[in-house]
């Protein structure tokens, strides 16, 4: 023990001699604004140009010395090697599409550094490669992952939108599906969601936003966009529009508004939608398929905004539709599209304690995925040959868990659905008519041994009493004495479920002896519609409220203790990190920013941060202006305040959270933070929004700086080193007892 303090303070010694010194902070030049009697200044406004080069040259001092300081933790090198040995025992296989008999997935195997196009039958039998994204790799550094797919009614092509390097500048492709080969048909500013293919299978729908004019602004980029119909083969310049922005003054909608359309084989009748930014409820049309193949198609409003419509299917003549109108957990309703109203609709699945989450249509009726208590239920409501509803039926099973996808062939009986927990590893299992439940073997048994570790799910109380979910993960063997470092995650908006996850990564965190906590904020939606508009706009402070309260429950239940104690948020959930780091400094030894929304107030005036004002509000109104100010981290940071030690990160390509708005909160953190704790911005010049359309190797690099930092700042030996800027610890002189 003696020897392992006296090499551990040497090794400390020599790595904080070899960091370079700390970056000069960057420039100030303030902003000021005033708003409804509220005057603020922006100390980096000028952030927000692109092509300013002070951001450039923030940007890039900044990431190298974040990386020559991640580099130089003692015990990152070791912690590299477990999370990568964890990660390459691991396939992922999501994505799933059934189509006649054969299953389509995405799939990265254990090793590989992205994700592949799969087939194979559902009766089993080998697997083929259909597409491989790193196909258009031309760079050494380059790689490209899917944003979304979609077959043909007859599984002989495959429409698929890639990207490169976490981007989402969608390109859509078409593949043959049996030869892997592409067809000459591409189409650039193909964002947001798969196509809808026709029964003939040799056109489909697909939405795609105006080319830009130079120097637009930024916020501009995802907007005014229209559904199209592409005929295999045709200059896609030439594809008549069939619904969307700015083309029947009696379907009004926002520039930021999206239009879609969907058909299947199931029904005559074409659904359109419009989705509001990132607001859940949809406005939906409805119009014989046949006639949608032009802007003239007549469309018949069936539900607003205000309807609290979710989703819809349609069989024959029958709409079925998901809602939460007068039901907080949502029910299933039916109409006849020959001419009822939703007026005239009928609830054949009424609303209980179960959350339906989701629907989805196969040959013998709807899967409904519920949610209650925080564990997943799946039920089947029959549908008889003519589209009226029948039954509705329990599907057992295999154990407690979550149910993250379902998926269904509209033509075929059945459901194949993804089951996992906290320390369960995600399995794709089969059901349906005259088939018992069969593990598909899709995706294999995670090597990952979770034995060791168990989960909790308990209750915070909030500062209104509201009794908040919060699960925990930790080892079956730890004693609460206060001792573990813990990292306590939260997200809380749109809606958004976090429902139990299996992370073969997490557990080199785990068996350090760290506890992992999930709160479940309101903003998201684990209690149903009341739990989502329950922080929403004026009232977004419950999530950090909520958040705050799992935080002290940690402490309370002895847990952990500040110092060994950090929060996480990511995307959103920047709302729910920067606050509580602003808001509550004492609580936190450390904290990931990630990815995050930590400026809110100029985030409509980011790329895609106008879809987010539904959520979030506006600052063009008082009611918006009051929300967005109360709760953005950046502009309430105060001089001289010790805050914890920060990993902010982003990526340079982010289309969802700009990365200047990760950057302007790192500046300001570093500007005012009087505890000599250190705030790093990382970043990654070949990626985008976090997770989405990272590779292998970048999500492992992740997550190894990520928990080395973590581990480095709250105190575990085995990573200890002199913070930047401060003296060097004295070395050991003598040994401990």
């Amino acid at each position: 023990m003696a020897r392992f303090v006296v090499l551990g303070a040497s090794v400390a010694l020599l790595a904080a001699a070899a960091l370079p010194p700390r970056p000069a902070p960057p420039a100030v030049r303030p902003v000021t604004e005033t708003h409804f009697g509220v005057t603020v200044t922006d100390p980096y406004r000028y952030f927000e140009n692109p092509k300013d080069p002070g951001l450039a040259a923030y940007f890039k001092a900044q990431s190298t010395y974040t990386r020559a300081v991640l580099d130089a933790i003692p015990g990152r090198a070791a912690l590299a090697k477990r999370i990568a040995e964890l990660d390459n025992q691991t396939e992922s296989v999501s994505g799933f599409q059934p189509v006649g008999g054969t299953y389509f997935y995405e799939k990265r195997p254990p090793g590989a550094n992205t994700t592949r196009l799969y087939a194979r039958a559902i009766t089993g039998g080998p697997e083929r490669l259909v597409f491989d994204p790193d196909h258009f790799a031309t760079g050494k550094n380059q790689h490209y992952t899917f944003d979304y797919y979609s077959v043909s009614p007859d599984a002989r092509y495959v429409a698929i939108g890639v990207s490169e390097g976490g981007s989402e500048n969608t390109v859509l492709h078409v593949i043959d599906a049996r030869s892997g080969k592409l067809l000459a048909d591409t189409i650039t500013r193909a964002i947001y969601t798969a196509p809808s293919w026709r029964e003939d299978g040799t056109s489909f729908y697909y939405f795609r936003t105006p080319k830009l004019p130079p120097n637009a602004p930024q916020s501009d980029r995802d907007t005014k966009g229209v559904t199209r119909l592409h005929v295999l083969g045709r200059d896609p310049d030439r594809d008549p529009t069939i619904f969307g922005y700015g083309l029947r003054p009696s379907i009004p909608m926002a520039p930021e508004d999206a239009g879609f359309v969907a058909v299947s084989p199931r029904t005559r009748w074409a659904l359109a939608y419009v989705v509001h930014g990132v607001q859940n409820e949809v406005k939906l049309y409805a119009a014989p398929a046949a006639m949608a193949v032009n802007a003239n198609t007549p469309w018949r409003k069936i539900a607003d905004y205000a309807d609290d419509v979710l989703g819809a299917n349609a069989v024959n003549d029958t709409l079925y539709l998901n809602a939460h109108k007068g039901a907080s957990h949502h029910r299933i309703l039916a109409l006849d599209l020959r001419g009822e109203t939703l007026a005239r609709a009928r609830v054949v699945v009424p609303e209980s304690s179960r959350v339906i989450e989701d629907f989805s249509l196969a040959g013998d009726g709807l899967y409904l995925r519920d949610l209650e208590a925080g564990l997943s239920k799946l039920r089947l409501l029959a549908i008889n040959r003519d589209g009226t509803p029948g039954g509705v039926s329990e599907i057992a099973l295999p154990y407690a868990g979550s149910i993250g996808e379902i998926a269904t062939d509209p033509m075929i009986p059945g459901v194949t659905f993804v089951l996992q927990s906290w320390t369960e590893s995600p399995r794709w299992y089969r059901t349906g008519a005259n088939v018992a439940l069969t593990d598909t073997g899709l995706r294999k048994k995670s090597n990952v041994d979770f034995s060791a570790i168990t989960s909790r799910e308990v209750q915070a109380t909030s500062a209104d009493g509201t009794k908040v979910p919060l699960s925990i993960v930790l080892r079956k063997d730890a004693q609460l004495d206060g001792s573990h470092l813990t990292l306590l995650d939260g997200y809380g908006a749109y809606g958004i479920v976090i429902r139990p996850g299996f992370a073969p990564t997490r557990l080199a965190w785990l068996e350090r002896g760290g506890v992992f906590a999930e709160c479940h904020p309101r903003g998201g939606g684990e209690n149903g519609e009341d739990w989502h508009y329950g922080a929403h706009i004026a009232t977004k402070q419950r999530t950090v409220d909520d958040f705050i309260a799992c935080a002290h429950y940690l402490i309370d239940q002895k847990y952990t203790t500040p110092a060994k104690f950090a929060g996480e948020g990511t995307s959103a959930g920047g709302v729910t990190i920067g606050n509580a780091i602003v808001q509550h400094p004492e609580l936190w030894g450390a904290a990931l920013d990630v990815v995050g929304d930590t400026n809110p107030v100029r985030d409509e005036f980011a790329e895609g941060g106008p879809a987010n004002i539904p959520e979030f509000g506006t600052i063009t109104n008082q009611v918006g202006w009051n929300a967005l100010y109360s709760t953005d981290p950046y502009i309430h940071v105060k001089d001289g305040t010790p805050y914890p030690a920060v990993l902010a990160v982003t990526g340079a390509n982010d289309p969802r959270v700009a990365p200047w708005i990760v950057g302007k909160f790192a500046a300001r953190l570093q500007a005012a933070t009087s505890s000599n704790k250190p705030v790093l911005l990382r970043v990654d010049y070949d990626a985008g929004h976090g997770f989405l359309g990272s590779s292998r190797a970048q999500a492992q690099q992740l997550a190894t700086d990520e928990f080395a930092f973590l581990l480095w700042q709250l105190g575990d030996p085995a990573f200890a080193m002199t913070q930047p800027g401060a003296p060097a610890p004295a070395p050991a002189t003598s040994a401990s007892p």
